[in-house]
């Protein structure tokens, strides 16, 4: 299993220190906190930490899922994982211990890029991956095996200890601005990508996706603002040129895909290799926490 660094996760259900700890009953070891508290492992390598009532929030099914993992896979979106992995890497000290929280990981592709690229500067590092879908998670904890992949709620009590971490980083998912601001070390960063104004907008009305507003990055910071302030911002475009499968892929792994039926979709945008420019669009805006005055 993934190592566990001591005083890094926290039980969802008393908040005490979780451990690993072998299970002769498991295929993998389980997670323990001292007071009897027991997650196992899933057989997929995954660990499902979400209690109670779980949450009210829609997973991204199997088949949105599988559209995301093909068209990430295919390397569309490849300059923009470079870019993240790039942003985290120069936050890393030489042969240093460092923490990243992937919150919202989905298929896990963007982390493995990002985990690519900072041991190139240390081997010391702790990846912890969060999503409340477990086909995402099936599929993230494959790609990236020494990642601890948890489901939970982002927008519940984040599994982990105070200031546990160097750097968050959010792609295309919820912000929990005081989850985050808690679970920073002092000086640590929160990486978030957004899509600007225009992205996708060459299919984005025919395929059901919806439009980009010109005023997100404004509304972005506001809701981040009583925690983290910016602290850097760097755009991202790419021109791609999809099929109408890919189109189809593309549309389906998004919110739109919990509203969408993907044969009709694909059956929509016509058969054919013949490919269409599609540009899309992006910011990656670092903040720092308010509190960090520098």
């Amino acid at each position: 299993m993934p190592s566990t660094p001591p005083l890094l996760l926290r039980c969802p259900v008393c908040g005490g220190p979780l451990y690993g700890s072998e299970n002769p009953g498991a295929s993998r070891g389980a997670l323990v906190c001292g007071a009897g508290h027991s997650f196992d492992a899933a057989r997929q390598g995954y660990y499902n930490l979400l209690v109670g009532k779980g949450t009210v929030f829609e997973a991204d099914s199997a088949e949105m899922v599988a559209s995301r993992f093909n068209f990430l896979d295919a390397g569309h979106y490849r300059p923009l994982a470079e870019a993240v992995a790039g942003t985290i890497a120069r936050m890393v000290t030489p042969r240093g211990e460092f923490t990243v929280l992937d919150s919202g990981t989905g298929t896990g592709q963007y982390l493995r890029v990002v985990l690519d690229e900072v041991r190139r500067t240390t081997e010391r590092c702790t990846a912890v991956a969060l999503d409340i879908s477990k086909f995402a998670l099936r599929r993230a904890a494959r790609i990236n095996p020494e990642a601890l992949c948890l489901v939970c709620d982002v927008w519940q009590p984040l599994p982990l200890a105070d200031a546990a971490v160097d750097a968050v980083m959010v792609i295309f998912a919820p912000r929990n601005a005081a989850e985050f601001a808690r679970v920073l070390r002092p000086r640590g960063r929160l990486v978030v990508v957004t899509p600007r104004a225009g992205h996708l907008a060459a299919v984005a009305e025919s395929t059901g996706m919806l439009s980009i507003e010109d005023d997100k990055d404004t509304r972005l910071a506001g809701a981040l603002a009583a925690h983290f302030v910016p602290d850097s911002a760097q755009d991202i475009d790419i021109r791609m040129m999809l099929t109408p499968a890919q189109i189809a892929d593309l549309a389906f792994m998004g919110p739109a895909g919990h509203h969408l039926d993907r044969a009709a979709l694909a059956s929509g945008l016509g058969a054919g290799d013949a490919a269409a420019a599609v540009d899309a669009m992006f910011r990656i805006t670092v903040f720092r926490l308010a509190t960090d005055a520098s």
